[in-house]
């Protein structure tokens, strides 16, 4: 027989009522209580049902999260993963769930947060992309619906987020490789649309122009998405035009193509840095030069941020900028 409320209460000397303002956390219960009747509960193995709790405290204890690719592609960009698993382990200490949900389209992201916000499933939301006019976002202000954003909104007031400085950050590798004698810097992005391609495209020229490099329109790809194939064509474009003697990518796997269209041209000497520093850039050959952004101190932020909003902390700030650093490899030596 599982065990119930009235096992849990009998056994901490306590009425059942008293244990079910535990384990929604009632202000009004003392430490010391809520001390004895967790121990209690861990001692008899009991777990609260959770849909029941929801019911009696408007709460599910779950947060939403919307990944901006399909899930067979999941591993195909390992900043998701690592921004999950920092999401994933801060919810887990607050005691909180998470659930997922898989999107190819803006559309398809939109329909998951209505049919969050309907049915109630959640109680807030994560946004792993930020883009120029976004509708997601517009929506969820609508709906008065809990969110925090990772990425750089377009409209920052009122809003909860966490990012890098990526303007700095692109703008510190281009300063890095022109002090080290580059001059011809191709530089490579993902969609035009997202804030993150926008800010690292404004450190890259920034760069350029505190160091009077002139600016070259036909060194400045962009690409539909951060996939290998899709660094691999933008490098295939640029050597048909010039032979650069760097380029900066906005992703590692966007780097990883260029290498491979490197190899294919027999194309050596050429300076490559990507961006997330992905576990799979120490193992490239060469070795990737690639900036981390600390994708898992993203996630941990964006989470802290949405809970404490949900549990009405006191919240110092609304947003975290977190640090970024250049780890040096082979392909920049």
């Amino acid at each position: 027989m599982a065990v119930t409320i009235r096992d849990v209460a009998k056994a901490a000397k306590v009425s059942p009522s008293t244990v079910s303002r535990v384990i929604s956390d009632s202000p009004q219960i003392s430490e010391a209580t809520k001390k004895k009747v967790y121990k209690t509960m861990k001692e008899l193995n009991y777990e609260p049902n959770i849909i029941a709790r929801s019911l009696a405290n408007n709460s599910t204890k779950i947060l939403g999260l919307i990944l901006p690719n399909a899930e067979n592609d999941l591993f195909e960009n390992p900043f998701f993963m690592q921004a999950m698993r920092g999401i994933s382990v801060y919810a887990q200490k607050r005691g909180y769930y998470i659930m997922y949900a898989f999107s190819k389209t803006e559309d398809e992201e939109l329909k998951f947060l209505e049919h969050y916000i309907r049915s109630k499933l959640v109680d807030g939301t994560i946004l792993l992309t930020s883009r120029q006019n976004d509708r997601c976002i517009s929506y969820l202000k609508t709906t008065d619906h809990p969110f925090v954003l990772i990425g750089r909104p377009e409209q920052p007031n009122g809003m909860l987020w966490v990012d890098n400085d990526n303007f700095q950050a692109m703008y510190n590798v281009v300063d890095y490789l022109i002090r080290k004698g580059h001059k011809a810097i191709a530089f490579i992005g993902g969609p035009t649309n997202l804030y993150v391609t926008r800010d690292r495209l404004d450190g890259y020229k920034k760069a350029l122009r505190t160091h009077a490099i002139p600016e070259n329109s036909k060194m400045i790809k962009f690409t539909d998405q951060f996939l290998r194939e899709c660094g691999y064509k933008a490098m295939m474009d640029i050597l048909s035009y010039k032979t650069p003697s760097a380029v900066v990518t906005t992703d590692d796997l966007l780097a990883f193509g260029v290498v491979d269209a490197m190899k294919e041209k027999d194309v050596k000497n050429i300076a490559v840095v990507g961006f997330n520093n992905t576990y799979l850039s120490g193992y490239q050959n060469p070795s990737l030069t690639s900036v981390d952004i600390n994708a898992q101190e993203l996630g941990m932020h964006a989470a802290k941020l949405l809970i404490d909003k949900l549990e009405n902390k006191d919240m110092p700030t609304t947003h975290y900028i977190v640090d970024t650093s250049l780890v040096e490899r082979d392909s920049t030596m």
